[in-house]
């Protein structure tokens, strides 16, 4: 029986079963007057995300908020059938997602040219939330949960312009979706989460180094779960994803296949060679060297283009598309503190 610790006070981790494998995808309840969920997981994963609420004793009027810290299926896939089984929430998205999550026609149309079969059968689609459902959020806005419990977001771009994390004023814990990486708890190997077209490097060291700024108690990561040592993992973070944009960084200066160069500095060794080969398995699936190096493929080919990319985000590649196929009621709603959250 799955169970849902509480990883700190008010604080609920909550296993999203992501293809039915447990400890790939975590949502996190954060309890009070008006209770927040951060992160939804994917389409596929819904019906344990409701029967997790269901047993915390959320119905259909209490979920105040879901709050979105990317629009990247196995993230944000969840969300419209979410934010239709709890009509009070309002869903809180970065400007340049919410959009998307309107209308996601585009995103799930160029999500299905990426991931064929894998679309439906590991992540499902997105189901579109009504316009008025939806509010923006902005760096440093803030979600009431509680009279004295607000998350206030930080804009923290590099794995995707759309992305956000949010900080807890009463447990301290920073909910850092992907921007600190993938750590699965039963590989225990930290890798960066890089993918098209909107990874950045200067942009993700710079998220990493707010974070910091910011002092968080703990770090509650998307893949997977609580890191009590925010100090450690964020200097971990930065120094893995420095090594890895060197790797590829000389491979694409050398006219050389960047996942061939990144394989075999990261692929291979004593660490990931002793990780259960089912375990590994999962890993390349959710965060596979080959669409980390088409991230820094295109980012080494398009950096110091004037313009950059926009704000329309790739089909979603979540941390790792198999590219190659590599194996690789009554509560008030939350709202912005400043200016006051507008409608999307």
């Amino acid at each position: 029986m799955t169970t849902h610790p509480e990883i700190a006070p008010g604080v609920v981790e909550i296993d999203t079963l992501l293809g039915g494998w447990e400890r790939m995808t975590a949502g996190y309840l954060i309890t009070g007057d008006a209770p927040v969920l951060v992160e939804t997981g994917s389409q596929t994963s819904v019906p344990a995300l409701l029967d997790a609420l269901a047993a915390l004793n959320v119905d259909a009027g209490t979920l105040a908020g879901v709050v979105v810290t990317h629009i990247h299926l196995d993230h944000a896939g969840g969300v419209g059938d979410v934010a239709a089984a709890f009509p009070a929430a309002t869903v809180y998205v970065h400007e340049r997602g919410a959009r998307h999550l309107v209308d996601p026609t585009k995103l799930v149309n160029s999500a299905a040219m990426v991931y064929g079969d894998l679309l439906d059968s590991l992540y499902g689609r997105l189901t579109a939330t009504d316009a008025t459902r939806v509010r923006v959020l902005a760096d440093g806005d803030e979600v009431h949960v509680s009279p004295n419990r607000t998350l206030t977001t930080v804009d923290s771009p590099g794995h995707a312009k759309h992305h956000l994390a949010v900080h807890d004023s009463e447990s301290g814990l920073l909910f850092a979706g992907d921007a600190v990486g993938v750590r699965l708890p039963d590989a225990g190997i930290l890798r960066p989460a890089t993918p098209p077209p909107d990874f950045d490097l200067d942009q993700a060291i710079a998220s990493l180094r707010k974070f910091r700024h910011r002092r968080p108690a703990g770090i509650a990561l998307a893949h997977y779960g609580l890191v009590p040592d925010p100090e450690a993992i964020l200097e971990e973070a930065e120094g893995t994803l420095r090594r890895w944009a060197e790797v590829a960084e000389a491979a694409w200066r050398r006219g050389e296949d960047i996942a061939a160069a990144l394989d075999a500095e990261f692929g291979h060794g004593p660490e990931i060679d002793a990780v259960d080969p089912e375990v590994r398995d999962r890993l390349d699936t959710l965060n596979g060297i080959h669409s980390n190096a088409a991230g820094f493929q295109r980012w080494l080919d398009t950096r110091g283009t004037a313009g950059g990319h926009g704000d329309q985000p790739h089909p979603n590649y979540p941390n790792g598309v198999r590219v190659q196929h590599d194996r690789g009621h009554g509560h008030t709603h939350p709202h912005r503190s400043r200016p006051p959250g507008r409608e999307w």
